[in-house]
């Protein structure tokens, strides 16, 4: 038995081992929480107006705010976003692509290629429109007249060349035929710019899309000719048609002649 009770290890609690000196020394005290996150209050508050100028910050605001509302729309079709967008479409599926490039992608490039084209007229309408309403120099209703102008100018001298559809919308509504711009209601003159835009990047597109239909047809009657019906031609054809678009630099004298298709 006593040799027994010699060869029984010892408890772990009788050993002492070195502690490692890395270690940092352990502490008691509870640490402070953080602080509460500050929150900022806001408030909307809606009184009646103590001054004209309080009136008139009102009324800018919620002008900011159908204005944005509309941004979409105005940009769409009142500017030449739709035209680049539905050319930039054309040329992708004349191309034969599925996914290169995404449609995000391309859709951002009309809409920077607008803010190009559009400068002139934007510019214009901050000068005369929007900076003297924020300077209070005249009345939203003078802002607005002035920020129309540039826009109804810059349609109209799309349509300078076919000014078919703008006949068509005023014989729609019973008016007499038009002299000069000043004679075509904005109602009517937006959906006749629309139609004309349409129909402008319709013929682009369709001029766009012959030379690729050229490849087409030849990449098809080669297969044919050599008994591979099975083989897709546009798994033949796409390559051609890319080479061909890189090698004439197609990107860039597409940009170029949409930004020239426009007066």
């Amino acid at each position: 038995m006593f040799c027994l009770v010699l060869l029984i290890p010892r408890p772990a609690e009788a050993q002492t081992l070195p502690f490692p000196d890395i270690s940092t020394q352990g502490t008691m005290d509870i640490p402070t929480p953080p602080p509460d996150p500050v929150i900022p209050f806001i408030d909307l508050t809606i009184r009646n107006p103590e001054s004209g100028r309080e009136v008139a910050f009102s009324l800018q605001l919620l002008l900011l705010i159908t204005v944005l509302s509309l941004a979409p729309s105005i940009i769409i079709l009142m500017t030449s976003f739709l035209r680049i967008s539905i050319v930039l479409d054309f040329i992708k599926r004349a191309l034969s692509l599925q996914q290169v490039p995404p449609n995000q992608v391309l859709l951002g490039i009309s809409l920077f290629l607008t803010i190009f084209i559009m400068w002139p007229t934007f510019d214009t309408i901050y000068n005369n429109s929007l900076r003297p309403l924020g300077e209070g120099t005249i009345s939203v209703e003078e802002a607005y007249r002035e920020a129309e102008g540039p826009l109804r100018l810059f349609m109209y001298r799309q349509m300078q060349g076919n000014p078919d559809n703008i006949r068509l919308f005023m014989a729609m509504r019973g008016l007499d035929r038009p002299n000069t711009l000043a004679d075509v209601p904005t109602y009517v003159l937006i959906p006749a710019f629309i139609l004309n835009e349409l129909t402008v990047a319709f013929k682009i597109g369709i001029l766009l899309f012959i030379p690729f239909i050229v490849i087409d047809m030849v990449v098809a009657s080669a297969l044919m000719s050599m008994g591979m019906i099975m083989l897709p031609p546009v798994m033949i054809s796409m390559p051609f048609k890319l080479i061909l678009f890189i090698l004439v630099d197609g990107w860039g004298l597409l940009t170029d002649q949409i930004v020239r298709s426009f007066v």
